[in-house]
């Protein structure tokens, strides 16, 4: 008789129940899908961005649809960290996954701030760090672009919770192996990537942006490739775990992904196309690794054949 495989991944002290998590940003707090699919079969649930205050974000409009994917410029509107752990936290609690809480900041001591609110609050299993933020004290510099500043951030979370540290990487740079070899050094256990690409889009008819914030994030389908080939560039580069991000919609988008180094993957604007894609990507892991006769899913992980 043979035995289901064992898709269980460990992400340095994270134990997941399986690789598929679902990407910041794209899935609330987790109680709004909660009524749709069964959130206790993914792997974790990632929260959308909690800085220190409560932040209404842009003005809209926010979302455009692009061809192959989404321009989004939310501007990480989020309810605070104060309201998050009184009111979102305690249910999250209840489930059986684990949450992982992403946070950002707009300096070094707030990122220290958010992570010593989270030190000790029971049912986060770990820490996500949104590094794609402007840095005030720097003149507006995102701190994903900087190795040097991207270090001291992740040094400063680690240093401020006894939470695993997940540090997420922009890909709006020269060279993203740097910045995660950098990252690696301060700190963190593991590495995602890839956040949103920088775009835009005009309305012919106006002139003028179709996003209030004139430019936005890039998500979805038209940035799997790119997501993909900076995925393998990274685990080849970093010995701590690396989460792939970037147009996953179905399992042979995740195994892409775990194929080229990954050990695990966050799915993000599949959510919004169809709310059930997280758990369909996880039974077809679970099928293709049946089909092909493997024990556990570590077999697939850097598997790539050059």
């Amino acid at each position: 008789m043979s035995t289901s495989p064992d898709i269980s991944i460990k992400l340095g002290d994270l134990d997941l129940k399986n690789p598929v998590m679902t990407a910041s940003g794209t899935f609330g707090y987790g109680e709004e899908f909660a009524s749709v699919i069964d959130v206790n079969q993914l792997g974790a649930i990632v929260v959308k961005g909690i800085s220190l205050k409560p932040m209404p974000g842009n003005p809209p409009p926010r979302i455009v649809e692009t061809p192959g994917g989404m321009l989004n410029a939310i501007g990480l509107a989020n309810i605070g960290i104060e309201s998050f752990l009184k009111d979102k936290l305690p249910w999250l609690r209840t489930l059986d996954t684990k949450t992982i809480v992403n946070i950002y900041g707009h300096s070094i001591a707030e990122y220290g701030e958010l992570a010593s609110a989270l030190k000790y609050a029971d049912g986060v299993s770990a820490v996500e760090v949104n590094i794609s933020c402007p840095n005030v004290d720097k003149g507006g510099l995102v701190f994903g672009k900087d190795p040097d500043v991207s270090a001291r951030v992740t040094e400063t979370v680690a240093k401020n919770t006894d939470k695993p540290v997940i540090v997420k990487l922009t890909p709006n740079v020269s060279d993203i192996t740097i910045l995660a070899s950098a990252v690696e050094q301060a700190g963190a256990h593991c590495v995602s990537l890839i956040n949103t690409l920088t775009g835009m889009a005009i309305d012919i008819e106006t002139g003028k942006p179709r996003l209030g914030n004139v430019s936005g994030g890039l998500s979805g389908p038209a940035i799997k490739p790119v997501a993909l080939h900076m995925v393998y560039q990274v685990a080849k580069a970093v010995k701590i775990p690396v989460i792939g991000i970037g147009g996953i919609l179905n399992a042979q988008d995740a195994l892409e992904f775990l194929i080229a180094g990954a050990s695990a993957v966050q799915v993000g604007t599949a959510n919004f196309i169809s709310p059930g894609a997280t758990l369909e990507i996880i039974d077809g892991i679970k099928s293709y690794c049946e089909r092909k006769n493997l024990r556990n899913i570590r077999e697939i992980i850097g598997s790539i054949n050059i």
